[in-house]
């Protein structure tokens, strides 16, 4: 194996942040698109999880957490200085604990599912509207790893009910923040649609 090889599924939030730190630090990989109802046994093998993103890298050390993908890679270069900017870890722990478990029942619900929208705004995506008040990223005037870690969930969110996030919401700087970072970060770029 020359390159490292990322087990990945397209849509997954984990895994789009994992393939946009890649792409931005410059370093090649060979993706493989996993079907998660039919996991391979080599990912199955490289991390018992059974879950995406894992990369392996040549030498045989596994990593399959999103944001340890994202550190290593960023660690190798960084050109856009994503570590460079404040610390977001708090604000990262926030979106894949407590937030994620509302974006999945919003995402799932049968009915209008506002109870849990309206939980995650009040929890996560308010406070991000606020704070994108003082300047135009999460944590200040640079895009950081908290922006880009992020991003996937924040647009999952948007788009479950795409009509009432563009027109309802009373999230307008997030809205402005999630389209930016859309075309700054060329998103479409990791979004490739591959063969499992």
């Amino acid at each position: 194996m020359s390159l490292p090889l990322l087990y990945s599924f397209r849509r997954c939030p984990y895994a789009i942040r994992a393939r946009l730190a890649l792409r931005a630090a410059g370093v090649a990989v060979e993706i493989r698109e996993v079907l998660l109802r039919d996991k391979p046994a080599a990912l199955l093998a490289a991390s018992s999880k059974g879950t995406v993103p894992v990369l392996v890298l040549p030498g045989g050390a596994v990593l399959d957490e999103s944001l340890e993908i994202m550190l290593w890679a960023l660690r190798q270069h960084d050109p856009l200085g994503w570590l460079q900017a404040a610390d977001g870890a708090a604000l990262i722990a926030l979106n894949d604990g407590p937030f994620k478990i509302l974006l999945d029942r919003y995402k799932y619900a049968r009915d209008a599912a506002c109870e849990p929208r309206d939980a995650a705004v009040a929890l996560l995506l308010a406070p991000l509207e606020r704070g994108l008040a003082q300047g135009p990223y999460l944590l200040g005037p640079r895009c950081s790893l908290a922006d880009v870690a992020l991003l996937p969930f924040v647009r999952q969110f948007a788009a479950v009910d795409a009509a009432w996030f563009a027109q309802e919401a009373p999230l307008p700087r997030l809205r402005e923040w999630l389209q930016r970072l859309l075309l700054e970060l060329q998103f479409e770029a990791v979004m490739d649609k591959r063969p499992p």
